[in-house]
């Protein structure tokens, strides 16, 4: 707590005595020293009535440097160091040898941050007093402030906003009613997206001063950055109200209006279905502003919308991903990129991102596209049987008999005899998957529970699959001759042999024998 002026001040006081006290009535003085020493009494205690006490001894003797210099140290005692800045240099204005006014003034503008000004005043109180030990540590004090001061500018030129809040917090530990120091911190926290901290900040700014011109262009920054373009639009006009010189915030409301404009353009685009010109207006969108992570996040995921919209699903996929690097926990981002990925047989990845959606958001619904997800990444680890004879899942009966005629025919062992073993074992290998795909398609209940993801393991009659026996009943009948003449075998059990011409044996139990047209 500062000291206050605990006797009488000679020097001001009033030599003009009231001369008409002579009946024992005090004099102006008098009453004037009493409220002073009743203040003073009151501020050693604490007690704010002290700066009513000094209010009245000013008014009393308005011409008292004294009474000024004494309701300057209240006023700091209760943190409001503008009012007590204002005291204090009336004192001195009254009496420029006052050694505690320097002191004081000096502190005043240290707390609010001007600490140029308080290296002013200690200076010319070194002029009065050069071996004041308490001039010297405020002058340590200020020179403390100014260094972080100036490393906090220059790192917000540099872009280094932790930085800046680093010797911003060390300014304001000895400044802590600069409102310019709070506002650069706020400023950079909005730049680091720590936007409850910021905004916390600036509100309690504005608070005191609702038109403070910066402190609302920083909470019109914080709106922006989280994506509230019009109520920072608001903020920045409000701004150019009450500052219209004010650079920033002309720059920050050209770029919040062309930002608004083109998202806005691009979202009713997309209403009237015209896909492609939404695209592009996303995409002029996200060239404005960088540094707008929030918008530009929605600005990705809107991009994705439009872009499955035009069956470019790898383009979604990578939008997605964007919007989901700006912002880790975007639902609806995943929610689209997961689908893109189902869309195009990624189940791996898409089972990854249904599983993160869940995590994020437990409902059923949620729950039931991670199971789905999870059953076609167990089917796709699978032999596809559909790609096997080229059909989609919905061919019919009759698409699959053809299939598989044409696959069966295509990968007949006996058609490719004269090629090398390795050859010769692929195409081996080949048939009997063809074979594989219609003993499974072919009959409406292995289908079924093909199709709904059950192991080929559990399914009834599967093991010990026999492909030739499956080739004899699909082709026997007209066309084809039967011999039991035992040639050489070419890979199937027991020797068997699939020829195109008139010698050796059948490829299938019972010397069966097929030729070719």
């Amino acid at each position: 707590m500062a000291d206050v002026e605990m006797g009488k001040n000679n020097a001001d006081l009033s030599n003009n005595m009231d001369n008409s006290s002579e009946n024992g009535m005090e004099t102006d003085q008098e009453v004037a020293e009493a409220k002073k020493n009743e203040g003073n009494e009151l501020y050693k205690s604490g007690d704010d009535q002290a700066i009513e006490c000094y209010s009245e001894a000013i008014g009393t003797c308005p011409m008292c440097a004294s009474y000024y210099n004494n309701r300057a140290a209240a006023y700091m005692m209760l943190d409001k160091y503008q009012q007590a800045l204002e005291d204090v240099q009336e004192a001195l204005r009254l009496n420029n040898k006052l050694v505690k006014g320097y002191l004081r003034e000096a502190k005043c503008h240290i707390a609010l941050g001007s600490a140029d000004a308080a290296v002013r005043s200690l200076e010319r109180l070194a002029d009065i007093e050069p071996s004041n030990k308490q001039a010297e540590s405020e002058m340590r004090t200020a020179k403390l402030v100014q260094l972080h001061d100036l490393a906090a500018e220059k790192a917000f030129i540099d872009g280094d906003f932790r930085k800046v809040v680093y010797d911003m917090d060390r300014a304001i530990d000895r400044a802590p009613a600069s409102s310019r120091f709070k506002i650069r911190r706020a400023e950079a926290l909005a730049k680091l997206k720590r936007f409850s901290e910021a905004q916390e900040t600036i509100n309690g700014l504005l608070l005191r001063d609702p038109m403070n011109a910066d402190a609302l262009y920083v909470r019109g920054l914080c709106l922006y950055y989280q994506d509230s373009i019009e109520k920072a639009q608001q903020h920045f006009q409000q701004v150019l109200r009450l500052a219209p010189d004010h650079k920033i915030a002309i720059t920050a409301f050209k770029k919040c209006k062309l930002l608004k404009g083109k998202k806005d353009q691009g979202n009713e685009a997309f209403k009237k279905g015209q896909f492609q010109a939404a695209y592009d207006l996303y995409t002029e969108a996200l060239s404005i502003d960088p540094h707008n992570v929030n918008t530009n996040a929605k600005l990705y995921c809107n991009r994705a919308t439009v872009g499955a919209k035009l069956k470019r699903l790898e383009e979604s996929i990578q939008d997605c991903t964007s919007a989901i690097e700006l912002d880790e926990n975007y639902l609806k981002a995943y929610m689209r990129r997961a689908k893109c990925f189902y869309d195009t047989e990624q189940f791996e990845e898409a089972v990854r991102d249904y599983d993160k959606i869940y995590n994020m958001d437990k409902t059923r619904d949620n729950k039931r596209l991670l199971q789905d997800a999870k059953l076609e990444l167990k089917k796709s680890k699978r032999k596809d049987y559909y790609k096997v004879l080229s059909i989609t899942k919905a061919a019919s009966e009759d698409e699959i008999k053809k299939a598989y005629r044409k696959h069966a025919l295509l990968h007949h062992p006996d058609r490719h005899a004269n090629k090398s073993v390795d050859e010769r074992k692929q195409e081996e290998i080949k048939f009997k998957e063809v074979n594989e795909a219609y003993s499974i398609l072919s009959d409406t209940k292995k289908r079924y529970r093909y199709d709904s993801g059950q192991d080929l393991e559990e399914m009834e009659g599967f093991s010990g699959f026999d492909p030739n026996q499956i080739f004899q009943t699909f082709f026997g009948g007209p066309g084809f001759s039967f011999g039991s003449n035992g040639g050489g075998g070419h890979g199937f059990p027991g020797g068997s042999n699939f020829s195109s011409g008139g010698g050796g044996g059948g490829g299938f139990p019972g010397g069966f024998h097929f030729q070719f047209s």
